[in-house]
């Protein structure tokens, strides 16, 4: 049975028996946890370890968005503290050679957290550019404010997390820093020319069009596609994201449950679809909207799969580490963040 190009949540701690036999009946390819979803190591190995064996594959992937600062889902007092990208930057403008070495060293911490729990990815690194006057829903989520350095820190990033064997997805493609309000919330609509976007905010994503998966912006770029927004606009995925960026693997949606997107989930899906998107992302866990969205996903594709195929290959077995040096790192820009 092929897998449905889709990932859900869950809406706890553990799955409860109609979740369980949802999941078996509709086989999404992955999973995604929030906060909500984690409170032990023990709990979430054994969460995860219930999706993978209710869909009848054990190596099912499951994702979190564990960036560091205001977006972490594992934090204290069972998981580290991290902090966020912007401290980074901050840090690269003292000294950029600690400040890449602090990245890769963050990165192979996290992904030692999330290996051991059974985690296959995640969704980091944030490789928008933000602007001045722009909403701060990225804000300190990104690196810095200069597309060069957006790139080098984030390679160090994923890097890290790579060699503890975490795959990374870079979002929120093709660029959701000039947004003027949180996606979230409401759909934000970007005016910039083409030249300015193709000249700061597409430069992260292009120059990162190797990395395995990426996730869609859910922003109308008014001088590509005045009526879309990115996840669900041909022009933005198939020419942008596709063509001028030249990002071949596996592209996933945004949350669809955001309020940036109106209209059903069934329209949702099928134009994230028609777009060119891989893979369907639907987060909060609500039963009723997870039966809606799953009732409109299709099975994976030839290429969808060998994409997918193509991102878990390039999953590894964690790599030795200095964990010395890397905690240390970690607690000197955790100490030296608080400073600036």
């Amino acid at each position: 049975m092929k897998s449905n190009a889709l990932i859900l949540g869950c809406a706890s701690l553990s799955l409860s028996s109609n979740e369980a036999q949802f999941f078996g009946k509709v086989n999404p390819w992955g999973l995604i946890l929030f906060k909500r979803n984690c409170e032990t190591a023990d709990q979430i190995t054994e969460l995860i370890k219930s999706f993978r064996a209710s869909v009848g594959r054990a190596d099912a992937p499951v994702f979190v968005d564990q960036e560091g600062g205001r977006v972490q889902r594992l934090g204290p007092p069972h998981w580290r503290k991290y902090p966020d990208a912007r401290a980074l930057g901050q840090l690269y403008n003292i000294n950029p050679g600690l400040a890449l070495r602090t990245a890769r060293s963050i990165g192979r911490l996290m992904a030692q957290e999330l290996a051991s729990a059974g985690f296959t990815a995640s969704c980091l690194p944030v490789l928008d550019v933000p602007q001045r006057g722009a909403h701060d829903v990225i804000g300190n989520r990104a690196y810095d404010m200069l597309p060069e350095r957006i790139i080098i820190l984030a390679q160090a990033h994923m890097a890290g997390l790579m060699e503890g064997g975490i795959l990374p997805v870079m979002k929120h493609i093709p660029g959701h820093g000039r947004a003027g309000v949180d996606s979230h919330l409401a759909l934000p609509v970007v005016t910039a020319s083409r030249l300015d976007l193709e000249s700061v905010d597409f430069v992260p994503f292009t120059a990162l069009a190797s990395c395995p998966m990426a996730m869609t912006a859910h922003v109308i770029f008014s001088n590509i596609d005045p009526d879309r927004p990115a996840t669900l606009s041909r022009k933005v995925v198939r020419n942008v994201i596709r063509r001028v960026m030249g990002f071949n693997g596996l592209l996933l949606t945004d949350d669809l449950s955001m309020k940036a997107l109106s209209g059903s989930l069934t329209q949702k899906a099928a134009d994230a679809y028609e777009a060119g998107c891989d893979i369907l992302l639907h987060c909060n866990g609500v039963m009723d909207e997870m039966q809606e969205i799953a009732a409109a996903a299709i099975e994976m594709n030839t290429k969808t799969a060998r994409r997918a195929k193509a991102a878990l290959k390039l999953k590894r077995k964690p790599q030795p580490f200095d964990e010395k040096q890397a905690l240390g790192d970690l607690e000197a820009i955790m100490t030296s963040h608080r400073a600036f």
